[in-house]
């Protein structure tokens, strides 16, 4: 299959100028035959919304003005797309739709809300509450959304629920300098490209570029084979569209010269994990 990462830059709260942009990415993929294109975290609307995020919320549903040109636009490649999502009780989600065929295929809602240092979305968007793989054209494939990397259980789950492509994505902004080095590019880096090898999947990485209200998104968006090597990856801070192409027979190749999947023992895990949660002070 031949996938795509969109790294784009987006305007704070300016749904259809953004939607415009996807529009373009969408037709630069088509070009270049794209069968998945995905697109960074809250792409749709920018990050760091606060009370913005009510004006901003739309429904994956073919009836919205927002989705449904890219549901029209699903037929022809896959589509990943972040926005924020209002249910029916008036709560509000980050969240990453995955399209395909004119369908919404799945909706995962951003579980680990992250509320230090700069950052506070748990005070305006509510946790989504599970970690489950879906079925696509292309095989099963699981969703993680920024901070929900940054802890490990979130992909070791979507692994055991059959997701042979783990798609994460972000808007993260650039805290720290290592070197010559940003530090958050080498722990998202190290992160994804560890989840790589040990899970032997493959891990394709979309994030944000841009300054909104002060803060610089680095961008560097990637893509990991199922042994942890480098596929591809975009340069920091520019906006631009990496495509390339993964062979889905490279996860039989990996497993059995590697077979963590095959030795991999969750009942062992389900049993010290209720352990643990039963006697928290037995640690």
């Amino acid at each position: 299959m031949h996938i795509g990462l969109a790294q784009i830059s987006m305007i704070l709260g300016a749904v259809e100028t953004n939607l415009e942009k996807h529009m373009a990415y969408i037709e630069q993929a088509r070009r270049d035959a794209v069968d998945l294109l995905i697109f960074p975290e809250l792409s749709l609307t920018g990050y760091y919304l606060q009370d913005l995020n009510q004006q901003v919320a739309t429904h994956p549903t073919p009836d919205d003005p927002v989705f449904k040109p890219l549901l029209q636009a699903s037929h022809d490649l896959d589509l990943v797309v972040g926005f924020v999502e209002e249910d029916r009780r008036h709560r509000f989600y980050i969240a990453s739709a995955y399209l395909s065929r004119g369908k919404v295929a799945h909706v995962h809602r951003k579980v680990y809300l992250p509320t230090y240092g700069l950052f506070d979305d748990a005070r305006y968007f509510a946790h989504g509450s599970d970690f489950r793989a879906f079925d696509t054209r292309f095989g099963r494939v699981g969703m993680l959304i920024c901070e929900d990397f940054w802890h490990v259980s979130p992909p070791y789950l979507l692994w055991l629920d059959g997701a042979d492509i783990l798609i994460a994505t972000s808007a993260s902004p650039g805290r720290g300098v290592k070197g010559e080095r940003l530090a958050t590019a080498r722990w998202v880096e190290s992160l994804l490209q560890a989840y790589a090898g040990v899970f032997t999947n493959y891990v394709l990485h979309a994030s944000r570029v841009g300054i909104e209200d002060g803060l610089v998104y680095w961008g560097g968006s990637m893509a990991y084979g199922p042994d942890g090597e480098l596929i591809g990856q975009l340069p920091h801070y520019e906006e631009g569209l990496l495509t390339a192409s993964i062979d889905l027979n490279r996860l039989r190749q990996v497993r059995s010269r590697l077979p963590l999947l095959r030795d991999e023992r969750p009942e062992l895990t389900q049993r010290v994990l209720r352990r643990i949660l039963e006697d928290p002070h037995d640690r």
